[in-house]
């Protein structure tokens, strides 16, 4: 067994914390706030995050850098996209030369419009190439032991070997993919397909405006994708489809929970302010919206999620607009639209 660092103290961290450690590695968190560090230390539980999931004796948790990556073989990302590289550049003098350095985050930086990776590969450069994971992994599923699969990108296929490897248990199934591009733009765009379907059941409307969103929702995904020069059959597996299928239908979900509220009625203000955890969508529609423009790439879905966020546009304009779209074949390729 060997010895992992998780910087971040969120429910995903601590979820995989508890994974590593239950699988016998030694476990060091990095937890930004104080109180979050205590609850893990005197009650083994990170009951502002992850309530209920008792982490075992060989995870521990501190507030600095130094002590919290010491010899530590694999380190595992999980920062909030807007506090990413921030966090990574005061960690960055402590990260041992030949750890395997892992991102869990899933979105895209706004203003740079880089991936988490690339802000990685940035802020380390002599380190070996980053990895990223993803899939459809709720934390709280996987804190409490149901079986998972998700997936390993790296552009080195060992860094993405040693990772699966380390991640691998009895309950949580990796699958190693050599598209870092496509698993990262996978992860960061269903949030806002989420958003989408959850606005979508906060109207009122059910199985078949849900379905149609993913369906949809996933071409306008790998149509960036491929315009950007990913893979198409990564947005078919456990990053793209599998990730989408579960943001868009679970009350777990956060970006879900977004939607529906804005569905409801509720300003996007008075639903941020509410909520401790961060719904990555609401940043990653700006950026992909961006994205799509740059590439040329139509994605309307994407648009109108958009409009109602940050143009005060109302839900159920948004909806018609998309139905009374004119109507087209119904294609995947590169620059067929939705």
């Amino acid at each position: 067994m060997g010895r992992a660092a998780v910087i971040g103290a969120g429910s995903w961290g601590t979820a995989l914390a508890k994974v590593l450690g239950d699988k016998g590695h030694s476990v060091r968190i990095w937890s930004y706030e104080t109180a979050v560090a205590d609850q893990i230390r005197h009650e083994r539980e990170n009951r502002d995050y992850l309530p209920g999931v008792r982490l075992p004796p060989t995870v521990e948790v501190f507030l600095d850098h130094e002590e919290t990556l010491d010899g530590a073989e694999v380190i595992i990302s999980v920062v909030p996209s807007h506090a990413l590289r921030d966090v990574i550049a005061a960690a960055a003098p402590h990260v041992p030369d030949d750890a395997i350095v892992l991102s869990a985050t899933k979105g895209i930086e706004v203003g740079t419009l880089e991936r988490p990776s690339e802000i990685l590969a940035e802020l380390l450069p002599k380190h070996r190439p980053p990895a990223v994971i993803s899939g459809p992994t709720f934390a709280r599923e996987v804190g409490e032991g149901d079986p998972t699969a998700l997936v390993v990108a790296s552009s080195d296929r060992a860094v993405a070997r040693g990772g699966q490897h380390f991640l691998v248990a009895e309950r949580f199934r990796v699958y190693t993919n050599e598209d870092i591009l496509g698993v990262e733009l996978a992860g960061a765009l269903k949030n806002v397909i989420a958003l989408a379907a959850g606005i979508a059941a906060g109207l009122g409307y059910r199985s078949n405006s849900r379905a149609a969103l993913i369906t949809r929702g996933l071409a306008e995904m790998t149509r960036l994708g491929l315009a950007m020069g990913a893979r198409a059959s990564t947005f078919a597996g456990l990053a793209g489809l599998g990730d989408l299928v579960l943001t868009c239908s679970s009350e777990l979900s956060r970006n879900r929970t977004v939607g529906v509220r804005l569905g409801r009625g509720e300003s996007l203000d008075e639903i941020l302010a509410s909520m401790k955890m961060v719904a990555e969508g609401v940043k990653t529609t700006k950026a992909a919206r961006q994205l799509a423009q740059a590439h040329g790439v139509e994605m309307p879905i994407v648009d109108e999620v958009h409009h109602i966020l940050f143009e005060g546009k109302p839900p159920e304009r948004a909806t018609a607009d998309l139905m009374l779209r004119e109507p087209k074949p119904e294609l995947w390729g590169g620059s067929d639209a939705t």
